[in-house]
């Protein structure tokens, strides 16, 4: 028996030093599987959903491809094309790739960002659990609920820029919570560029470089006293702020006005103010609806299950005294998203329609993708934590995972497809493609209504005058007949910017004819006997 017994110890003492040896293996090589399993992932996803169609299906995606597009193709190419509605940096990016015609039009020149900063973001997430001291199960776990998660895996996959974001994001608050362990002022640098990116981006990345600074002051008053905190402040925000400083002035330069941006007929809040008057933001200066609509779109990205883990993991963090106090404060910048989108929505600057809630539609409610990073770490910390049921709630969360992909159930695609994200822009932009292609002239169109339509007609950039084509637009409309062979407009809507500038010139309505009639957009084609006054290749002096 006691034979038996030393045996039995033994063996216990066997597995365990292999368990231990698994264990170091895993850490030593944990980052180099990380990356190449959510490369993987990432290519396999991306080669998915472009042959299904659905990586380009954002309408918001194919506008970010065609504007990098019309920095390097276009009647009046240059960076002026970059415009003032969405913050320059993806679309800077995409110009590397997007002048050829497969990256432009498969999506891949907006995409490749979008995945690379999905694999920078994994291993980011595993990295921050382990500067909070989580054992390597917790961190594998984390990894998992970003990586698996099938909205996150789609929106990888697109021309849109929220992972972009994430990436830029997460990289911030890491570089942040190691400086708040370790003071090397280096960290507080490189937290302050990638904050510095994120405001180039999207303006929840502004929001980011606020909240972080507070932290910052917090943690430097306590820890170095006023005059060195004063000086740490300067470095963070000159460094951070540098990119919305730059955005200032290029619409001072470009549109006249630094805040262009915010009060400009095309900017969100100018949008938002015809929502309202419509009676449909109810966000607006409603505080529990603004926190409501936002839980449910971050529970639709997230799903239910990893959102209860992370807000109990959430709750166990914030009074784990093994973790010290200044790291504690310092990862509640994982929740300045949280923060960002609810304050958004309550000012009205913001609006997300959750079907069945506030809406009969999807709009935006990708959202919520933006706390996916944070649930990843407080449900990797959880399972850390709670050891007699760790295996439990890992099992739980790779059950709700399998059939989430078993079931392709991501809010996402729903948006993209049926929401009002999304417009199915196929007949109009195949019937300029079936018509224009082979014939000279160019379309007369407003890229602020209709980039979807451009996009999915497969005609070079070149081919169209609208808005940011200077001379050629303003000649357009004062004399359509010489200019444009097609006219694509919504008749009867002042919104379009097309029809509102042309519907009474004299010979709009002489010298065309309605073509085709669609839901989102109908196409004038020029009277026959009128095609030869009309100037079909670009004219040198106009490009100026």
């Amino acid at each position: 028996m006691r034979w038996n017994l030393s045996s039995l110890s033994l063996s216990f003492d066997i597995k365990r030093e292999n368990l231990q040896k698994i264990g170091n293996w895993l850490e030593k090589h944990a980052v180099v599987i990380i990356f190449f399993f959510c490369a993987m992932l990432s290519i396999a996803n991306f080669l998915y959903y472009l042959s299904n169609g659905l990586g380009v299906a954002y309408n918001d995606a194919r506008s970010h491809l065609d504007i990098a597009r019309r920095v390097v193709e276009n009647l009046k190419p240059g960076f002026a094309q970059l415009g003032s509605v969405w913050l320059p940096l993806p679309h800077l990016l995409a110009t590397l790739t997007v002048w050829d015609n497969f990256m432009w039009h498969s999506g891949l020149a907006g995409a490749l960002q979008s995945m690379i900063a999905y694999v920078a973001t994994g291993i980011l997430i595993y990295k921050i659990l382990k500067t909070l001291g989580i054992n390597i199960l917790g961190r594998i776990t984390g990894v998992l609920v970003f990586a698996l998660n099938l909205n996150i895996l789609y929106m990888q996959s697109t021309a849109m820029t929220e992972l972009l974001l994430l990436g830029t994001m997460t990289a911030g608050v890491y570089e942040l919570i190691q400086w708040h362990k370790d003071n090397d002022n280096y960290r507080l640098i490189k937290s302050a560029f990638w904050i510095m990116l994120a405001t180039m981006i999207r303006y929840d990345g502004w929001f980011l470089l606020i909240y972080s600074t507070v932290l910052l002051i917090i943690h430097g008053l306590r820890k170095f006293g006023y005059k060195t905190t004063e000086g740490l402040v300067i470095l963070f925000c000159t460094l951070g702020g540098f990119g919305i400083l730059l955005w200032i002035f290029w619409n001072w330069i470009i549109f006249k006005d630094p805040l262009y941006f915010i009060f400009g007929p095309y900017a969100a809040a100018t949008q938002q103010q015809q929502i309202a008057a419509a009676g449909e933001l109810r966000t607006q200066h409603n505080l529990l609806a603004s926190a409501e609509t936002y839980m449910y779109a971050l529970i639709y990205n997230a799903g239910m299950l990893n959102t209860i883990f992370a807000f109990f993991g959430m709750i166990l963090f914030w009074f784990d005294k093994k973790i010290s106090g200044s790291l504690r404060l310092a990862a509640t910048a994982l929740l300045a998203p949280f923060i960002f989108n609810i304050l958004a929505l309550y000012l009205g600057q913001s609006v997300l329609f959750i079907q069945g809630l506030n809406g009969n539609s999807w709009f935006n409610v990708r959202y919520g993708l933006m706390m996916i990073p944070s649930i990843a770490v407080f449900d990797g910390y959880l399972i850390s934590r709670l050891r007699s049921v760790r295996y439990i709630l890992l099992a739980l969360v790779l059950f709700v995972t399998f059939f989430s992909f078993a079931n392709r159930d991501a809010v996402t695609i729903d948006d993209a497809i049926f929401g009002a994200s999304g417009k199915n822009v196929t007949q109009i932009s195949g019937w300029l493609s079936d018509h224009a292609t082979n014939k000279p002239g160019f379309v007369l169109i407003s890229v602020a209504s209709h980039d979807a339509i451009i996009f999915s007609s497969g005609l070079q950039m070149s081919r169209f005058i609208h808005e940011g084509t200077g001379q050629y637009w303003t000649l357009a409309i004062e004399h359509p007949a010489y200019w444009a062979r097609w006219i694509v407009m919504r008749t009867n809507d002042l919104n379009d910017q097309t029809f509102k500038l042309i519907h009474n010139n004299p010979e709009f309505k002489n010298d065309y004819t309605l073509e085709a009639k669609y839901p989102f957009a109908d196409v004038y084609e020029i009277k026959p006997q009128y095609v030869k006054n009309l100037y079909t290749q670009p004219v040198p002096g106009l490009n100026n």
